[in-house]
């Protein structure tokens, strides 16, 4: 893609930088990751742009089910919220620091 001049942020005014960004969508229970995608954020604020061709093509990405499919799947935990859960680790997972 040809580099894009995002412009000022409307919220503080500071130019836009361009940052390249892992986008997550929750797919029917499924955790899908597109990695890499240019982005627009504001360094000042935070705010953050995603260009109309660029929403384009997530959508095309998202709606080929074949390459979902064929991604490949990486692991992670998936803890419980509850106070002083790291306390309550069990022998079979390593407490952070270990």
């Amino acid at each position: 893609m040809k580099p894009y001049n995002y412009g000022k942020c409307e919220i503080c005014n500071t130019p836009i930088k361009e940052i390249l960004v892992n986008q997550d969508f929750w797919i029917k229970g499924e955790l899908v990751v597109i990695v890499d995608v240019p982005i627009g954020a504001c360094p000042q604020c935070g705010e953050k742009i995603v260009q109309a061709d660029v929403g384009h093509i997530i959508l095309e990405i998202l709606n080929d089910h074949k390459a979902i499919a064929c991604a490949p799947r990486v692991e992670v935990p998936n803890v419980p919220f509850k106070k002083n859960n790291f306390l309550s680790c069990t022998s079979s997972f390593a407490k952070v620091g270990e």
